[in-house]
């Protein structure tokens, strides 16, 4: 590709689109190849590509769809794609929907004309209608939604673009809710837990960083005590492990750099065969995966499409008492920190009393394990010294207060 600044200057106006939402740090990605996805078809205004989704994997209706679109395409009227679901699709279709996109992408250069950049020209479909343009078909018996406004959307919706879908559309009247009668509210709490349990009696541990998803691979209390070859009972805990990983990237949306820790195997053909099932089960995804081969060590590198924050950065916060660690400091190590804090106050000369408060589990440590602390600290530093607790503070939290008015003089003191 040339550099950037020979294909821009300074206050050029540019049509772009958001391709990938922003993420923890990085901006959102732009691109000036618009596309603009359908039902059936993804139009490129500024491409002449015509292609076929690579699910299709039928020769003949790949070569026909093709065919299709080339022969309806208009001269210089730019690309498209044949999504998955136009699988089979009729030429009244095609040019139907050819037609709503084009329409959209010349409203889309007729409001260029008019609007003072930086303008938004268009917005994509609600999240409901992106949902059902994208992932409802005649592959799924039926679509339940328990929420009136949301059941008339789609149902306009279908009723434009998928009139025989219609009837696969169910509104739910009962008074359990949805999510309860049919268990979707427990398996969203679980995508948000560390530890998934295998089939087998193993689990995998996911633990999202900065930089990737690391996936450690465990056999748990699963020792296959009636195999005599352990490598049988590996290869099958390997096996769990590949399925259940692909269908947990699945549902938490992970993306970006994961790698997977499989437990190690010594033979070849075993590794082979974990790899061959963990792509096998990949190759369901929507969304673009590549798995590298198994390292010596048992590794996977692979990688996902990422598009969007996954369940676990858009549902969840930073915790505001470990700051995202999931750790605090024991009892033991607050203590120290305390005896180091005291003795700065009593070097500083400014302090004559001082108040310490903590958190009773702080104060049961102190009792317990350190009755003379108080004694024995009053006398290193010189500093008239009370102990109370209070469990308003975080388990690792502890406060000096300075002098008669308790003046709070905890950060003065307290390490950088």
């Amino acid at each position: 590709y040339p550099p950037i600044e020979t294909l821009l200057r300074r206050g050029q106006e540019v049509i772009v689109q958001v391709t990938k939402e922003p993420i923890s740090t990085k901006g959102p990605r732009l691109t000036a190849q618009v596309s603009l996805p359908g039902r059936f078809l993804v139009y490129m205004p500024h491409s002449d590509h015509v292609g076929v989704s690579r699910k299709i994997e039928d020769r003949g209706e790949r070569s026909r769809l093709r065919k299709l679109a080339r022969s309806i395409l208009p001269e210089d009227a730019g690309g498209v794609i044949v999504r998955t679901v136009g699988e089979e699709l009729t030429e009244a279709t095609f040019k139907k929907e050819f037609e709503r996109l084009r329409a959209t992408w010349q409203a889309i250069e007729a409001a260029a004309a008019e609007a003072e950049a930086p303008a938004r020209l268009h917005e994509d479909a609600k999240l409901i209608s992106g949902i059902i343009r994208d992932l409802f078909s005649d592959k799924f018996e039926s679509l339940t939604v328990d929420n009136r406004e949301v059941y008339n959307e789609i149902r306009a919706y279908l009723d434009r673009v998928a009139p025989d879908l219609r009837n696969r559309l169910k509104f739910y009247k009962d008074t359990v809710p949805l999510f309860d009668r049919h268990g979707i509210g427990d398996e969203v709490q679980a995508a948000f837990r560390k530890k998934v349990t295998l089939p087998s009696g193993g689990y995998i541990i996911i633990e999202p960083t900065e930089a990737l998803v690391s996936i450690d691979v465990n056999t748990g209390r699963f020792t296959g005590k009636r195999e005599k070859n352990p490598e049988k009972t590996i290869l099958k805990t390997n096996l769990d492990a590949a399925r259940e990983i692909a269908k947990q990237l699945r549902l938490r949306d992970v993306g970006g750099i994961i790698v997977v820790d499989f437990i190690d195997m010594e033979l070849q053909e075993n590794r082979d065969r974990v790899l061959h099932e963990l792509k096998s089960h990949l190759g369901r995804d929507r969304a673009r995966t590549k798995a590298f081969e198994i390292s010596g060590l048992g590794l996977v590198e692979m990688t996902r499409q990422r598009v969007r924050p996954s369940l676990f950065q858009s549902l969840t916060r930073l915790c505001p008492t470990c700051g995202g660690n999931g750790r605090i400091f024991t009892p033991a190590t607050v203590v120290r920190e305390i005896e180091r804090s005291l003795r700065r106050a009593a070097a500083s000369g400014d302090e004559k009393r001082v108040v310490l408060r903590v958190h009773p589990e702080i104060a049961l440590r102190i009792m317990e394990e350190e009755p003379d602390f108080l004694k024995r600290m009053a006398r290193a530093t010189g500093l008239k010294l009370d102990l109370r607790d209070d469990p308003l503070l975080r388990q690792d939290e502890y406060r000096l207060l300075s002098g008669p008015a308790e003046t709070d003089v905890t950060q003065k003191y307290a390490a950088a």
